[in-house]
């Protein structure tokens, strides 16, 4: 019996199979859950071939987390494709965008528009996803969002970096005022990764490189297991009274200095 067994999982922002959410929807599937994916306009229909690629076929349902009518309407749609009677026990907020405007050098001469932008589509959507899922909960839940360490500036990175500092923290406000309701609220950071994330970003080379040099366990930029692993562990019973969490899947980076 896997450690999902007879759970049901939202994954939000499954595009390529070389992203994590992927990873996290077949080894969740593995472990006993059922899973939905979801994504919306052009990717849409790439995140329905991908759902075919995946040990069993997953239901898709739209999502454009800043369509407030998407939002309000996600539970019902959502119950439409879940098994009959079924709560949702894990959502997976896969869900980040900045526009190249606010990536790259120059910082303080980014606009606001592209600022509010990653602001919106990479931070306030944890919220409001978790928000929008409500409905489903049972007693117990597990929300699992994607970070990449931002404990500290890192070049080429911009306003999304400040966006993934502004996600940490909203994780552990959802953690603090769902957790007498019995959701728990955790982040997976990620090491770099050549997901279609990572390739966005303008000068993304440098984290590979510094990866190479200093990760204690070694990191290989193509394996998105581990991290689908992590994600995979956070929405199980194995950890119960973990919450506003941040697990570090760097092959220990973090943890070292120069």
């Amino acid at each position: 019996m896997g450690i999902l067994e007879g759970k049901t999982v939202l994954i939000a922002g499954v595009l390529t199979e070389a992203s994590i959410a992927f990873s996290a929807a077949r080894i969740a599937q593995e472990q006993g859950a059922t899973v939905v994916l979801s994504n919306f306009g052009r990717a849409l229909s790439l995140c329905q071939r991908i759902a075919k690629r995946l040990p069993q076929e997953a239901a898709v349902v739209e999502l454009d987390v800043t369509d407030t009518e998407h939002l309000a309407t996600l539970a019902d749609r959502l119950r439409e494709v879940m098994p009959a009677g079924a709560q949702l026990d894990g959502v997976v907020h896969s869900i980040g965008f900045a526009p190249q405007e606010a990536m790259g050098e120059g910082f303080p001469e980014v606009a606001w528009e592209h600022a509010a932008t990653a602001f919106q589509v990479s931070t306030w959507s944890l919220a409001s996803l978790t928000q929008a899922c409500r409905p489903l909960f049972g007693d117990k839940a597990s929300v699992v969002g994607l970070t990449f360490d931002a404990t500290v500036a890192w070049p080429v990175y911009g306003w999304m970096g400040a966006a993934k500092a502004a996600l940490e923290s909203t994780s552990r406000y959802l953690a603090r005022e769902l957790g007498p309701d019995g959701v728990r609220v955790n982040l997976v950071a990620a090491g770099p990764l050549r997901t279609m994330a990572m390739k966005s970003i303008p000068g993304s080379s440098q984290f590979e490189e510094a990866w190479e040099t200093k990760a204690p366990l070694g990191w290989s930029v193509t394996d998105t297991e581990p991290s689908g692993k992590a994600i995979v562990a956070l929405l199980s019973e194995w950890f119960p009274a973990t919450t506003g969490e941040i697990v570090h899947v760097d092959g220990g980076f973090h943890a070292v200095g120069v």
